[in-house]
């Protein structure tokens, strides 16, 4: 896999495209969408918005493939394995935090598991529409994020991103409390 994402990053753009639907589709390409767009940006600064733009078009329809697959067969698995006391906890959870646990992982450059939490989305029955919007969300700045910064820092974007980690896994955190924090307080008003 690792050869395939490095001859589709030769293509720019359309390789950007073809990684971000080969990876959120369900294969596996750890950093392969966000090395694209930071070496595209790098190379060829004029094309960073366009990579972005298809990296995200290619995210959105891997995801949703995903997603749709989930929907057909997860139920199923999910009531044939999902009957433990832990598993209906988690269940009920993602029912109602659901789009948070898809948002977050989508939206920060730290490898954290998108597609366990697309797959849930599809399986319990999360609506297509909200579900892509959430992906686009999470998936626009992210992308535009790193072409920007492939094409202002040029080589010192990887390292940047490095020296950087941890304030973007604090980020993440963060917003994952506020916005749970948010969705807390909206359910109180709605009681």
């Amino acid at each position: 896999m690792r050869k395939l994402a490095l001859w589709l990053q030769t293509f720019g753009p359309l390789g950007a495209f073809a990684i971000a639907l080969i990876d959120s589709a369900g294969i596996p390409l750890p950093g392969g969408v966000d090395a694209v767009l930071v070496l595209t940006a790098i190379t060829n600064p004029a094309l960073a918005g366009l990579s972005a733009l298809l990296a995200v078009l290619g995210s959105a329809i891997g995801c949703m493939i995903l997603f749709l697959i989930a929907r057909k067969g997860g139920e199923v698995y999910l009531e044939r394995h999902a009957s433990s006391p832990r598993a209906l906890k988690f269940r009920a959870w993602f029912g109602h935090y659901g789009l948070l646990t898809v948002f977050i992982p989508a939206l920060v450059p730290i490898p954290l598991p998108v597609k366990v939490f697309v797959l849930s989305a599809g399986a319990l029955g999360v609506r297509p529409r909200s579900f892509l919007l959430t992906i686009l969300a999470a998936r626009i700045p992210r992308y535009f994020g790193l072409a920007y910064l492939g094409a202002s820092l040029g080589d010192d974007a990887a390292p940047w991103l490095k020296a950087h980690v941890w304030h973007l896994t604090v980020f993440s955190a963060l917003l994952f409390g506020a916005l749970f924090l948010a969705v807390k307080w909206l359910d109180r008003g709605v009681e």
